[in-house]
């Protein structure tokens, strides 16, 4: 009874937290802007299902992501047993499923087990990559400190979730051997059934239940860590690639969305606007083109920078990056995350507050993300192409880039000529002559 009434109480106490943490990440995202959707469910249902469920994307490189498959289809498939622990918590019951599912019961635990011993061997490779072999793109400057750490705590607690696998079923086993009447007779499970009585025959009774005790409580409270975990962690792709792929961009790559002011006014500067429309009123305010902070970003761009697992398959495949420059696609992402999570600091802490939807603390994302690494992009995608889930690091690229040379008249001086060519010429390279200067050559 005494651990029926903790449990229940550590349920509510985490079920709380998860609620105020997982409704501040909702509202972090939607301080971007709303954004025109495509309306095709049949192809975002497809890409959800082979890119999120299927892991389509991971296998260009088939060893990491045959490990990362080990642990997500682990991941998965322990919910089931994880419904259980919940139940059997709540009730004061043990293995609530078991008698009525029989031998099913047995399948399925062992499946588990399996599952389990996959996940640990990718667990174990994870670990080494990351700290023996020191894998090149998990260790890039914006991948110092908290990421590093982020990144190694979790697969210790994988370690931690299967332990407590292994103690709980384990003594489970020689407990059902020995007729106790409170642990049901389910069979043997694949991998526990035998190292259960090769680790734990010698021992007591007592002993045993403690154990299987000690396994149960530690499984549970790795799982319940790990939900209110999730939203301080880069693992948040584990929920959140399900929507990111399923809202991400259909249209092609080398496609880019256009501004309507700024192609109308290119049109009547060209004379390509229809005939007979007015000419822009050049007296009103321009307004703000591109991004300065988070709020001028779509929502789903946030979504990405909090749906991003830091992989770092964007930088490694970045050709700006291979040569040297400073621009990463991912640090680019990881620094909006970081400005979001500063705004929503500020505005619950009370420091700073929205005033008519407006908020300004006198920073925005160029006190993050400098000019030097946006001016460095290509714009070629290869880090939208190398994402295993649909993120798109360009379209923030693009979007500050607009805004530092519409609206702060900004930019490279090497860019200079080449904007004022277009706007005398209409056309990128410099030459004494209009543009369509050829067509009246021709018609004389």
């Amino acid at each position: 009874m005494i651990q029926q009434i903790i449990f229940i109480l550590l349920l509510a106490a985490v079920a709380y937290v998860a609620f105020k943490r997982y409704s501040r990440l909702r509202r972090n995202i939607l301080f971007g802007k709303e954004t025109e959707l495509v309306a095709d469910n049949g192809t975002r249902w497809k890409n959800t299902f082979l890119v999120a469920f299927g892991q389509q994307k991971m296998f260009k490189k088939f060893i990491p992501a045959l490990m990362h498959f080990f642990i997500y289809a682990a991941f998965v498939i322990t919910q089931i047993e994880l419904i259980e622990i919940i139940i059997d918590g709540i009730f004061g019951q043990h293995r609530v499923f078991a008698p009525y599912l029989g031998g099913l019961y047995t399948f399925i635990i062992s499946f588990i087990e399996v599952l389990s011993v996959l996940a640990l061997i990718g667990t174990v490779v994870f670990l080494v990559r990351r700290n023996i072999l020191k894998t090149p793109r998990l260790h890039k400057p914006e991948m110092k400190g908290w990421p590093t750490l982020d990144g190694n705590l979790i697969l210790v607690g994988e370690l931690l979730l299967l332990t407590g696998i292994c103690f709980m079923n384990g003594a489970d086993m020689v407990l059902q051997d020995r007729g106790d009447s409170h642990y049901f007779q389910t069979g043997n499970f694949a991998i526990t059934g035998w190292l259960g009585p090769m680790l734990f025959s010698g021992m007591a009774d007592g002993t045993l239940i403690f154990l299987e005790r000690f396994g149960w409580w530690l499984h549970i409270t790795v799982v319940f860590g790990f939900i209110i975990y999730l939203t301080y962690s880069k693992h948040l792709h584990i929920l959140l690639a399900f929507p990111n792929v399923f809202y991400a961009r259909l249209k092609s790559r080398g496609e880019m969305v256009n501004m309507p002011a700024i192609m109308n006014e290119v049109k009547s500067m060209m004379g390509l606007g229809p005939e007979g429309e007015a000419e822009p009123d050049m007296s009103e305010e321009l307004p703000s083109f591109g991004s300065k902070d988070i709020f001028d970003l779509e929502w789903r761009t946030i979504l990405n920078a909090y749906t991003c697992t830091e992989c770092g398959r964007c930088t490694q495949q970045c050709p700006a990056n291979i040569t040297g420059k400073k621009l990463s696609p991912r640090k680019i992402l990881m620094d909006i995350r970081d400005r979001a999570e500063e705004v929503a600091d500020n505005i619950d802490s009370g420091k700073v507050t929205m005033e008519n939807g407006v908020y300004d603390d006198g920073k925005s994302l160029f006190d993050y993300i400098s000019k030097e690494e946006i001016y460095a992009c290509t714009s070629c995608n290869a880090c939208v192409e190398a994402c295993p889930i649909m993120i798109d690091p360009l379209s923030p690229i693009l979007e500050l880039r607009r805004y530092d040379i519409l609206t702060e008249s900004a930019g490279p001086k090497d860019w200079l000529p080449m904007f004022n060519a277009v706007e005398q010429n209409g056309a990128v390279w410099q030459m004494p002559d209009a543009r369509d200067a050829w067509v009246n050559q021709l018609e004389n």
